[in-house]
């Protein structure tokens, strides 16, 4: 199979994925309430941001087994750990986390393959 192909299977396989975790946020954001709480560095997170956190990190796992991925909500990752990584996923599986709070639709889901420190 040829790099193009692969290529191409890849990111059908990201674009399914990051829509998966944009219906899970939509569900979400059309509640009338939601779960959230305030972070460590005092940056909010919703029940949509875990819910696409968890779509994310498990549909890359099953995709792309043998490349790690990181996201703004993984816990557990040291910077030890992943610093040698020369090939990983990084996420922000609801960037924009207080438009969303503040509904005014202004959000994305961010899949990102970084490779020899270049995305």
């Amino acid at each position: 199979m040829s790099s193009i192909n692969l290529r191409n299977i890849m990111i059908n396989e990201l674009i399914k994925i990051a829509k998966e975790a944009g219906e899970a946020i939509l569900e979400v954001y059309k509640q009338d309430d939601f779960k959230q709480r305030t972070k460590l560095d005092d940056s909010p997170v919703t029940e949509a941001d875990l819910k696409a956190h968890h779509l994310i990190i498990d549909g890359l796992k099953k995709a792309f087994p043998n490349i790690p991925a990181f996201s703004e909500e993984s816990e557990g990752i040291t910077y030890a750990e992943r610093k040698n990584w020369n090939e990983y996923f990084l996420i922000d599986p609801l960037d924009g986390t207080k438009e969303f709070i503040k509904r005014n639709g202004e959000f994305t889901v961010n899949i990102a393959l970084i490779k020899d420190h270049t995305p």
